[in-house]
């Protein structure tokens, strides 16, 4: 029985990566300060609302401090934002719908845009054909 725990203990991977990462992605640190920004929030105004230190907040922005879940929920939902799991095959197409929510476009009167119109699609209106 010692032979077998000795040969399962000599064939366990020793190379099993960190569950933990080094830092949150460069561009997801980016975009939460500029969001933090654009909202006015001053790194101390964020903390208190979320109930940590300005210096942690200031540690997730520069990548010092990777973030429990919970807490990165917390700061994305208080720069009123979500996190999203998307399967990987579907990121472009998210990403461009988000690029496409950004970019300033015709709007309707209630404010909606349109998700699927074509930027050179002609309003709604009387019919119109070629003449020939």
């Amino acid at each position: 029985m010692c032979d077998i725990i000795w040969l399962m203990a000599r064939n366990i991977k020793k190379h099993i990566r960190p569950l933990r990462l080094d830092g949150l992605p460069m561009k997801m640190r980016q975009y939460l300060k500029e969001v933090r920004r654009t909202r006015g929030l001053t790194q101390e105004q964020l903390g208190e609302k979320l109930g940590i230190p300005q210096m942690h907040v200031s540690g997730i922005e520069s990548g010092k401090i990777v973030p429990r879940y919970d807490t990165l929920l917390d700061v994305v939902r208080a720069l009123d934002h979500d996190l999203l799991l998307v399967p990987r095959e579907l990121v472009p197409a998210v990403e461009a719908l988000v690029r496409d929510h950004r970019r300033p476009g015709e709007q309707r009167e209630d404010g909606e845009r349109s998700l699927y119109a074509a930027e050179d699609e002609e309003p709604e209106g009387p019919e119109r054909r070629d003449e020939v």
